[in-house]
């Protein structure tokens, strides 16, 4: 991991990984508010959805129905970026996002979902259940992972703070 301190010319110390990473694994819905996902749309403009994102494994997750917008951004261009406000320290997660088929991947991340408020079931490889943010589309659900490529993390209290991890 190539690490940068982008507050270095205000002399702040650096921010070290771990605590971006406690900050997502502490995390959750309600802890962390709205996660936005911004996707490319095919004429190479953005597009930005408020999701449900959790951090789980080193990855990031969302779900998206097939025929939404971002599922159809994701499928032509996986780059994305994901933007997540946990207490205290805001962050911005680059990556491609893959769709996840495997069933011990799906079920797991079905647990994290169900401990957060909605709890969905496994079927045929996506997610579904009785309901979902209308953002999402109709069921089934597909399940994709970020693996970060690049995050930005910036301290939102004192002393403050700004860093660039690559990995």
């Amino acid at each position: 991991m190539d690490e940068k301190n982008l507050a270095e010319l205000y002399d702040l110390e650096p921010v070290p990984w771990s605590r971006a990473v406690e900050a997502l694994e502490k995390g959750d819905q309600k802890g962390n508010g709205t996660s936005f996902l911004t996707t490319v749309r095919p004429d190479g403009r953005p597009h930005v959805a408020g999701v449900g994102a959790v951090w789980d494994s080193g990855r990031v997750y969302f779900v998206s129905g097939p025929g939404t917008r971002k599922s159809r951004n994701v499928a032509e261009n996986p780059a994305c970026v994901m933007a997540f406000s946990p207490p205290g320290l805001d962050l911005v997660i680059e990556g491609e996002a893959e769709r996840v088929t495997d069933d011990e991947t799906l079920q797991r991340l079905a647990k994290r979902y169900a401990g957060e408020g909605w709890p969905t079931r496994v079927e045929n490889g996506a997610f579904t259940y009785d309901y979902s943010a209308p953002s999402a589309g109709p069921p089934p659900w597909n399940l994709y992972a970020i693996t970060p490529a690049t995050v930005y993390g910036v301290l939102a209290s004192e002393p403050g703070g700004a860093m660039r991890w690559r990995f």
